[in-house]
């Protein structure tokens, strides 16, 4: 009767004629029937619509209630009835027809006398109790405590582990009925977060039983009532008033909204999903679009670069002044390069001293510490000298400094860690070396001077008038020696920290809840405490710590600070730590992450920078950490911050860490910071590098809505002598336009320029070719204001400014709107870049790519219909990318995508290409985390790394240039396709930069899979990357 391919589904059919028509009275026949119908079902997709049709639904409810004390008839009825119940309809149908109270008759408490019976009668239990109908039902029939009796029996009676399926079809059975509110209600009533914890714990020791506590913890998690950020207002805690409100928009639903209107939570934050059924006989039907994708563009005229100019010549003239080196006389270039850079001038614009944070005073000083003490820098100098004075007339009163005499200079004083400068915790002991200089890091740190660095700040404009340096931008970074491979994630840390969250709810006493810094609180934001307890501070240029909440003794929940004049983009962090013991391990979370994942998940660890160990000559950020891991938590998110979406939850990033030294200052950061008073003290610094060969000038491209000055850079190689022939080379020599930090958060892109501008004021003779042929315009921070103040994403206006390149707002996106100006004008006449780079950081994917933008590899995505003639391309896109995967260790030609989507058209990548007709314009996306491939494979990234990826940047621009100077047009189509070789596979991705975290139990959603697989082993690898998971750009 069974044949196979097509013949399957007419088999199905002729079975289902025979239970339902020529029903007999042989039981016997009927078991057969069944067993055969649970056999072909599952290989035809449209069996459960055939089923319900030809009402064999009926015959098998009728056949079970008839054979319920037959195990023989059951067990084949039973896995037809799962089959059935694959369509949801068929499973409302049978919930209506008593299927839910039938099968908890079958379902039995423990018994020694086991078949295979309870195993299929509560795969078939689960199948139905899928449909949130039937799932309401079992609510209301009470079988919410039935199930947890049962799971109970079950634990405590099945000692040896030989029933563990049963057990865990206990738990499937439970999962899809805390579903529906309902049934987490019923499930809480009912004591099952103590139960499932206490059973759950007690399978901890048992590696085979992982299955059954990651089902558990899914369904703890699930259940955990939703609690809210205990924050006043998920705004920002500083308040910026825009001058021009945009009319639409998230800024302008932020602006509207009542001042009474809580932000914090949805009235109802219980992930209020829609409970009514709404499956239908289309689910039969399904396409499958698990390879299509609706971002790609598709119109083949955006496909085609057009250029096009936003305002009149005469409008763009105005931009003549910043190209003087293409029309200007050698004399006027002369005379900038000797007297130096007119346009940059610091303004003073602090309100009051600033503040040089040193480490805590010493604990065992009898007298209280004193506070800060405000200096006025205008008068100090630091001194270097490195003759170490005596702790005799030590004014312990000043606690901070001590000023010499005459005011000449000024000595920093670290009482508590000159009095041992060797030791790690050890009891004090007074005498020599209670004094310490500040460490001479000028051999280190060429670029890098403590006093200009003051300098720069005073002239920082922030929005919360921050007047304090923090240690790590005062003295400094340098990159460590030694390797910092990824973490090793270790085996069930994930759901152990998950464990530890839910022990709040069930041990509420135990929680200490005790607020320790809070920047709601204005005037005192660091909350006095009885010593025992961490102090934080995050009150300095790009810090970010809204609020700290002591849980447990050796365990904090920290809360970042929204974007200004946003409600959401938690993701940077830069904040102070003091007061801790040595040797103790703390817990740090960071409970309002937004990303559904992380690289924190695979090998990435946070920042930390130690004072004690900067004073001792090792001025250095270390990647640091143990017990890293980014799951989904319980507190809720308002839907105002997410689109209007309800029911979505905040993440949490934990981890651990201890410090080697007592009476420390330590401080933690996302990634490498780099502030924009480092940026203008570097490029003052970059003036010393200047030879009379260098033509170096910087500009002001504009003024920010903050009052910060957005620089310009210009750099390239003066010409010979004022021949005609050497100043009509400099005058046609390609222009290269880059740019960097227009996201906040993405320090790394400021590390890479960092490394971009240095080789190009370089001696080698690499960078003398490059200055010879080519002329650089440089933005290194297109987003002054968002890194002063800390934000992640956005600038003060609220938006994100690499979305805005399309019509910028002179007043509101001030540096986008005169970039995108400068590049209009050198399109008009006809100077448009060789070459357009956006330097940026991807948090969620290793290595160094680029994203593109290509005609034919969109069309190609997107299976657009297109003529040969239209789909002709210049190859020259892909050049660069190559020559970059030759030379760039970090950099990998597999991870670039060229592919133009609708949600990027307002990307610089893209508005250039398209509106200027650049070719070559991209965005370069440097890793957060580290490598998984070439010579930085499984190691984290560092600032070294970054800053030599800029410099091969600079070589890849030369290559590039060799490659294009030798061959007419054609030549160098055919040659670029010969360097090609053949051509790489084109990652697409999407807004998501990350699949989900495939650990044992999707923490980062909540899944229904009904097979849940046991945690990778130590050591195995887990996969970070599959085909058509949600993979993203940050840029």
């Amino acid at each position: 009767m069974l044949i196979f391919c097509s013949g399957v589904q007419s088999s199905a059919t002729s079975l289902l004629n025979i239970a339902t028509k020529e029903l007999p009275s042989s039981e016997e026949l009927m078991l057969q029937v069944h067993a055969l119908l649970a056999k072909v079902g599952p290989k035809d997709r449209k069996f459960g619509v055939k089923a319900r049709l030809s009402g064999a639904l009926n015959v098998t409810m009728t056949f079970i209630k008839q054979n319920l004390q037959n195990p023989k008839v059951l067990l084949p009825c039973l896995q037809v009835l799962r089959v059935y119940c694959t369509n949801s309809v068929n499973a409302v149908s049978l919930g209506k027809n008593g299927a839910v109270e039938l099968l908890f008759k079958i379902v039995a408490p423990y018994s020694k006398k086991i078949s295979s019976l309870p195993k299929v009668a509560l795969d078939a239990l689960g199948s139905v109790l899928k449909s949130k109908t039937n799932a309401r039902r079992a609510v209301d029939g009470g079988f919410v405590l039935v199930l947890l009796s049962l799971y109970v029996d079950w634990h405590r009676n099945d000692t040896r582990h030989r029933h563990m399926l049963i057990r865990k079809g206990l738990l499937v059975c439970l999962r899809n009925v805390i579903n529906i509110k309902l049934g987490r209600k019923a499930f809480l009533d009912a004591d099952g977060m103590k139960i499932l914890y206490n059973t759950s714990t007690e399978c901890l020791p048992v590696r085979t039983l992982d299955p059954l506590v990651n089902t558990s913890s899914l369904i703890m998690r699930k259940c955990f009532p939703k609690n809210r950020l205990p924050l006043p207002t998920i705004r920002s805690s500083f308040n910026y008033q825009l001058p021009h409100v945009p009319a639409a928009g998230p800024v302008a639903q932020l602006y509207s909204l009542s001042p009474g209107v809580d932000d914090v939570v949805d009235e109802s934050d219980d992930n209020d999903e829609t409970e009514a059924d709404t499956d239908t006989e289309n689910e039969e039907n399904e396409k499958d679009d698990g390879n299509t994708n609706d971002d790609i563009e598709t119109d083949l005229n955006k496909l085609h670069p057009q250029r096009k100019l936003t305002g009149s010549f005469e409008e763009l003239r105005f931009y003549e002044r910043f190209f003087l080196e293409l029309s200007g006389d050698l004399h006027v270039l002369q005379v900038q390069n000797i007297m130096g850079s007119p346009l940059i001038k610091e303004r003073v614009s602090c309100a009051g001293p600033i503040i040089v944070p040193t480490a805590q005073p010493p604990q065992h000083v009898s007298p209280p510490p004193a506070p800060l003490t405000a200096l006025d820098l205008d008068s100090i100098h630091l001194t270097e000298d490195q003759n170490q004075g005596s702790s005799e007339g030590l004014d312990q009163d000043l606690g901070r400094v001590s000023l010499e005499e005459g005011g000449a200079s000024i000595r920093h004083i670290l009482g508590e860690i000159c009095a041992h400068c060797g030791s790690e915790g050890a009891e004090d002991e007074p005498g020599e070396g209670a004094v310490l200089e500040v460490p001479d890091t000028a051999l280190l740190l060429p670029l890098h001077d403590p006093d200009l660095y003051v300098e720069m700040v005073k002239g920082t404009k922030s929005v919360p008038q921050y007047a304090e340096v923090a240690y790590p931008d005062y003295f400094g970074h340098v990159a460590p020696t030694f390797r910092e491979p990824l973490l090793e994630r270790v085996y069930g840390v994930q759901r152990s920290k998950i464990f530890q969250d839910i022990e709040r709810l069930i041990h509420p006493n135990d929680i200490v809840d005790k607020v320790v810094y809070d920047l709601d609180v204005p005037t005192c934001p660091v909350i006095e405490n009885n010593g025992e307890s961490l102090r934080f501070n995050s009150q300095f240029e790009s810090g970010n710590l809204r609020k700290a909440v002591q849980v447990r003794k050796h365990e904090y929940d920290l809360i970042l600070n929204s974007d200004i004049n946003t409600n959401h983009y938690h993701q940077w962090f830069y904040f102070e730590v003091s007061n801790m013991r040595v040797g103790t391990l703390y817990r740090f979370n960071i409970i309002n992450c937004e990303k559904s994942n992380s690289q924190s998940n695979y090998g990435m660890q946070v920042l930390m920078y130690s004072v004690q160990e900067a004073i001792r000559g090792r001025p250095c950020w270390v990647r640091t950490g143990s017990d890293i891991c980014y799951y989904k938590n319980h507190f809720a998110r308002s839907s105002l911050s997410t689109g209007g979406v309800k029911g979505k939850s905040y993440f949490t990033l934990t981890f651990s860490a201890s410090f080697s030294h007592k009476d420390d200052v330590c401080y933690f950061a996302y990634h490498y910071p780099y502030t924009y008073s480092t940026l203008k003290m570097h490029l003052r610094k970059l003036e010393a590098l200047r030879t009379p060969q260098i033509y170096l000038r910087q500009d002001v491209l504009c003024e920010t809505l903050g009052g910060n000055v957005c620089p310009l850079i210009t750099i390239t190689a003066m010409p010979g002598s004022s021949s005609t022939d050497n100043i009509y080379q400099l005058r046609n020599r390609p222009l290269i336009f880059l740019s960097a930090r227009v996201h906040p958060g993405e320090t790394n892109a400021s590390w890479v320029m960092k490394g971009t501008m240095e080789f190009l004021m370089g001696s080698s003779l690499l960078a003398v070719s490059l200055r010879e042929a080519f002329i650089f315009k440089i933005v290194p921070m297109l987003n002054p204001d968002g890194v002063i103040n800390g934000n992640h994403r956005c600038s003060l206006s609220g938006e994100d400014l690499n979305r805005q390149w399309q019509s910028p707002h002179p007043e509101l996106h001030p540096t986008i709107y005169h970039t995108k100006n400068l590049l209009q004008y050198l399109a008009h006449i006809q100077r448009a870049p060789l070459v357009f780079c956006d330097y940026h950081g991807h948090s969620r994917k290793k290595n160094v790519f680029m994203y593109g933008c290509s005609l034919k590899e969109t069309v190609w995505q997107s299976n657009i219909s297109a003529s040969s003639t239209e789909l002709q391309e210049d190859l020259g896109y892909r050049t660069l990318p190559k020559i970059l995967s030759q030379i760039a260790p970090a950099f990998s030609l597999s991870s670039c995508s060229f592919v133009v989507e609708r949600s990027k058209e307002s990307t610089a990548r893209v508005v250039v290409w398209r509106e200027m007709g650049v070719q070559r314009s991209y965005t370069m996306e440097s890793t957060l985390c580290g490598c998984d491939q070439g010579k930085y494979k499984s190691l984290q990234i560092g600032t070294r790394e970054l800053e030599e990826m800029g410099a091969q940047f600079c070589v890849a621009l030369l290559r590039l240039k060799r490659i294009t100077g030798l061959f007419n047009h054609q030549h160098l189509v055919d040659m670029e396709t010969e360097i090609m070789g053949s051509i790489c596979t084109t990652t697409y991705v999407l807004e998501e930069d990350e699949p989900d975290f495939l650990e044992a139990v999707d923490y980062s959603a909540e899944s229904n899979d009904d097979d849940i697989e046991p945690e990778n082993e130590p050591g195995t690898d887990v996969p970070e990357n599959t085909d058509q998971l949600e993979a993203g750009q940050t840029e």
